[in-house]
């Protein structure tokens, strides 16, 4: 985790990696993708970022998220341009950072948008 923006987490709660559930019965999950850069792990290819950017679009289908088909869209610009000749990264950058202060609310969106924020950074 990268920054805590004051979480507070009363009665039963549970704490996995940077995932944080409270109420009755919490449970906490984080899927890693293995592609972190914050671990010491290796940079991924644009291919492998694109492969998170489609499991990104797949999620946001799916979720209640109030403005995932704008974001759906960006990050399908974003799966063209990371996977383009010669991809611009400034405008992966924005995207990226968008993203992540797009998601807070939604705990599995929050921590596959930091994976693909850090795969970006790193390109």
């Amino acid at each position: 985790m990268r920054r805590n923006d004051g979480i507070m987490a009363t009665g039963g709660s549970n704490v996995v990696g940077n995932a944080v559930a409270s109420g009755k019965n919490a449970q906490a999950e984080v899927h890693n993708s293995g592609l972190s850069q914050g671990d010491g792990g290796r940079q991924p290819s644009p291919q492998e970022i694109g492969e998170l950017l489609s499991r990104l679009i797949d999620e946001l289908g799916r979720s209640g998220h109030p403005d995932r088909g704008e974001l759906i869209e960006a990050a399908e610009d974003a799966r063209e341009e990371v996977t383009a000749e010669a991809p611009r990264k400034g405008k992966l950058k924005l995207f990226a950072k968008g993203l992540v202060e797009a998601v807070p609310g939604f705990t599995a969106l929050a921590s596959l948008a930091v994976t693909i924020e850090e795969a970006i950074r790193g390109l």
